[in-house]
């Protein structure tokens, strides 16, 4: 084969859509987790998953050359290697993959990439007819899914951020946006001089409440339901942003940090944990931020001139992993 031919093959292997939906669709319908064990024919499966069995063995078929099931002497089952799609893995992959959750549902978004280049907008309005945010709002089910992959995500890399950064300098810490409160929770424990609120919506607040308590932080924390949007509690030492502007275009981002620095006392900081283009950012990232949110992996300068607005100067950068770095901004002292 020629070097023309190799490169040819490799783009098309990077290109092709047919194995990404095939892994997709098996998730969705939950094949790595009914196939484990004895697994199952081909007619049996289809008949109690209600798919149409030639279509489905021809899937299986593809699954079985990927490795994700092998044949047996009455249909198929899935592997070690493809029981790492499973429902209960532990590595947050079937929620990515699902397309009746949040993660799946949104990647499908990249149908309408060419639409977010041309005019900067979610490809996901393009195709659902409303912003991920409203779409979470008005189907809970997909809300949970997005809280539990938030926190899936987040898990190898909190140890590092926690140990990455000098928290007991704050004697109070809101956590704006902080989902179920894993982050939160990590640095309270390691830190017990400092006390902590998290701000999130509803659903996500109430189950915030019931980990932090269940993590015997009941006495340091406080929780309140709402939106970063709206004024937040005020007279904390930080204000702390994990993984929350690179979701939103610089309009929103501006009226999140607003919020952050009007609540904050007069020298407070603003926390900004983000993955930052040119410190770790995945140029991949940035297409996803777009396609789903309308948002970006912004570098270091563009996160500067959206705080400045608002009067919190730059003070520092830590880098926490491999992907994300911390920024700190402190208010700056009106006279």
């Amino acid at each position: 084969m020629t070097t023309h031919d190799k490169d040819r093959q490799e783009f098309l292997k990077l290109a092709g859509l047919a194995t990404p939906m095939a892994l997709r669709v098996a998730v969705t319908l939950g094949l790595p987790d009914r196939l484990s064990g004895a697994g199952a024919g081909v007619d049996e499966l289809a008949t109690e998953l209600g798919q149409a069995p030639l279509p489905l063995g021809l899937l299986l078929g593809h699954l079985a050359t990927l490795g994700v099931v092998e044949p047996t002497s009455t249909g198929y089952r899935t592997t070690a290697y493809g029981a790492k799609l499973r429902a209960d893995a532990g590595n947050g992959l079937a929620g990515l993959l699902d397309m009746n959750a949040a993660g799946g549902r949104g990647e499908l978004a990249f149908v309408e990439l060419a639409h977010s280049i041309a005019t900067g907008e979610a490809g996901y309005i393009r195709r659902y007819g409303q912003d991920f945010w409203t779409d979470l709002a008005d189907q809970p089910r997909l809300r949970e899914t997005f809280d539990r992959q938030m926190t899936q995500r987040f898990l190898t890399q909190v140890p590092g951020i926690v140990a990455g950064f000098d928290w007991s300098r704050f004697g109070t810490i809101v956590d704006v946006g902080g989902g179920h409160g894993s982050l939160l929770a990590a640095i309270l424990t390691a830190n017990p001089s400092v006390r902590g609120h998290l701000v999130d919506l509803a659903p996500t607040a109430a189950a915030a409440e019931k980990e932090l308590r269940e993590q015997g932080l009941e006495d340091r924390t406080e929780v309140t339901a709402g939106s970063f949007f709206d004024p937040l509690p005020a007279g904390a030492d930080a204000y702390l942003l994990s993984d929350i502007l690179h979701d939103w275009d610089d309009e929103h981002a501006h009226r999140v940090l607003a919020r952050c620095a009007e609540a904050a006392r007069p020298g407070g900081r603003v926390l900004v944990i983000e993955a930052v283009g040119g410190l770790g950012a995945q140029t991949e990232w940035d297409l996803v931020m777009l396609v789903l949110y309308g948002g970006r992996e912004r570098r270091l300068e563009e996160l500067r001139e959206l705080a400045v607005a608002h009067g919190l100067v730059f003070d520092s950068v830590t880098t926490l992993t491999e992907e994300r770095s911390l920024l700190e901004f402190q208010v700056q002292d009106i006279p």
